[in-house]
């Protein structure tokens, strides 16, 4: 029986991320108290197709759309890479006051000087778990993933629909901070952007729902939001009455565009 030889791999020999704790990596967490994520996850598997491959990391954890536009926008585009991925916006639409107009402008601004500046700008609609926190958000969220596919169109982006997968929707995709994914989350994460570039599938499941378990007992659920509040919610109250992020006063784990190396192995 004939069979097809597989697809070429694209020629991307350079990436770029942009963004906030997403694209950082948490809650990726490794061994040495380092942060992996999906970023990092998806320069590995492109360096392994192109010998010299190149990757920088901007983002940051807690920024805001403003200050990724003001703080990476044109650093990355004067690094002009192949392909330079952009997630902004989530975190302005969970502060109590959002001005969603200018939200979506600023992602705007930060599209039209990216887009220019490299092979393949890739978006996102970011993943959402379930649950009743985030309901009172979700229309703020939903007017910016419609920003991201008009933007999209209109720039010959990629959009990579997180929200719309069931898989990452599951809770138990998420850390103990309701606000980041796991380690598998961040793989399946790493395959959807690999496969919206033009890869070969390696996981053509990861947008399958996780197989059903027993919900947890009332006494593991109130000791789960206990200690969820105790730290992370009230902490994370505390930086917004100060005007503190998590982010201030720290740099990005990969500010330069060099060969990839592996830290990790």
């Amino acid at each position: 029986m004939q069979t097809n030889p597989p697809s070429p791999a694209p020629p991307y020999s350079s990436l770029v991320a942009v963004g906030d704790s997403f694209t950082e990596g948490m809650s990726d967490l490794l061994p040495d108290g380092t942060y992996r994520g999906w970023a990092d996850l998806l320069a590995g598997r492109m360096a392994a197709q192109a010998p010299g491959f190149r990757y920088a990391n901007l983002a940051v954890r807690g920024k805001l759309i403003g200050q990724i536009v003001h703080e990476q926008v044109d650093v990355a585009a004067a690094m002009g890479a192949d392909v330079i991925t952009l997630v902004g916006g989530l975190n302005d639409t969970l502060r109590p006051k959002c001005d969603m107009a200018r939200v979506t402008g600023l992602l705007t601004d930060a599209v039209e000087r990216l887009a220019p500046h490299c092979k393949q700008l890739v978006l996102m609609r970011s993943p959402g778990r379930q649950g009743p926190v985030l309901e009172r958000f979700r229309p703020r969220m939903e007017e910016l993933f419609a920003c991201v596919d008009d933007l999209a169109a209109r720039h010959g982006a990629v959009v990579v629909d997180l929200y719309g997968a069931p898989s990452l929707a599951d809770p138990r995709m998420w850390d103990v901070d309701r606000l980041h994914l796991t380690a598998d989350g961040h793989r399946r994460v790493a395959e959807a952007v690999w496969q919206a570039l033009g890869y070969d599938p390696e996981d053509t499941e990861w947008r399958t729902p996780l197989a059903a378990t027993p919900p947890p007992r009332w006494v593991a659920r109130r000791i789960a939001d206990a200690r969820f509040a105790r730290e992370h919610l009230l902490p994370w109250i505390g930086r917004r009455l100060t005007g503190r992020s998590s982010g201030d006063g720290r740099p990005a784990k990969r500010p330069d565009l060099l060969p990839y190396d592996d830290p990790h192995g």
